[in-house]
């Protein structure tokens, strides 16, 4: 009786939310993770074993993760400016920013993986304005092409690093930077010593959601370069899919999920820190 008179019923609200999660999602995963931990009704280790043991699965591991990286790192180009305007934006042209930002987030995957599949094709507006600018000589396709992939997924996943920045710098002071200079500070030093430092807690989180996101997206790599390039979550999707081989799309969903988890893990220890520093 006095355990429960000590619970905060304010804590009792998350209930509905982890009820669902548990059963949509903590079942699943479990059943997932038991699958690629027994073979032939035994529990072993061999799945993974083997898995670690093919050079192949190496080099689809290898692809994960740089797919992931070159993602996170382009939409991070593309979204700390866009960010840095949003928040230091007034009125109309802050509404306007914030529906050019989140509109396209109505818009399926599928959608703009095929429309993306219209721009990078040969005779795309890319290729056509890369020619027009004198980069390249002739015509030539992006599609079905590392860079495609990327600047494709970078579309679609730019706006979950927009909007953590975002939050985070229009808390910032522009005082502060004022009062850098009044003390002799040069721009440079500004940025990097006053406002990076504060801005860091929002583009960890914008990293990590990134990441995560990139690094297990099955439709766009499907539709933007195809079944030659695989990655984890392409090889889980065949196993389960075309090849009928539960222990290994289980296996590969588990390091899939480890490396997913691993990053969310880290980047909370790092907003954390940062964000006891500023």
């Amino acid at each position: 009786m006095m355990a429960l008179r000590r619970i905060d019923p304010v804590g009792l609200l998350v209930l509905p939310a982890v009820l669902y999660l548990g059963l949509v999602y903590g079942l699943p995963l479990l059943n997932l993770l038991a699958r690629a931990l027994v073979v032939d009704g035994v529990p072993s280790l061999a799945g993974f074993v083997k898995f670690f043991s093919d050079p192949f699965d190496w080099i689809v591991i290898g692809n994960t993760l740089r797919i992931a990286v070159l993602v996170t790192l382009l939409s991070l180009a593309i979204g700390f400016p866009t960010a840095l305007a949003l928040a230091r934006a007034r009125g109309a042209a802050q509404a306007l920013i914030l529906v050019a930002i989140i509109l396209p987030l109505s818009v399926g995957v599928v959608v703009k993986a095929f429309a993306w599949q219209i721009v990078l094709r040969r005779d795309g507006v890319v290729s056509q304005a890369l020619v027009a600018l004198g980069l390249w000589d002739e015509p030539q396709r992006l599609l079905f092409t590392e860079a495609g992939l990327v600047i494709g997924a970078a579309n679609v996943f730019v706006p979950f690093m927009i909007l953590p920045i975002y939050s985070v710098v229009k808390l910032i002071d522009p005082r502060l930077g004022e009062a850098a200079a009044t003390l002799g500070a040069a721009p440079a030093y500004r940025f990097f010593r006053v406002f990076l430092p504060l801005a860091l807690p929002g583009i960890v989180s914008g990293i990590a959601f990134v990441f995560s996101m990139a690094v297990s997206m099955y439709v766009v790599p499907n539709l933007l370069i195809g079944d030659r390039f695989q990655t984890l979550a392409t090889l889980t999707g065949r196993s389960f899919l075309l090849m009928r081989n539960e222990q290994l799309g289980s296996t590969t969903a588990v390091v899939l999920l480890v490396l997913a988890v691993s990053v969310v893990v880290a980047s909370s220890a790092l907003s954390r820190r940062f964000g006891g520093q500023s």
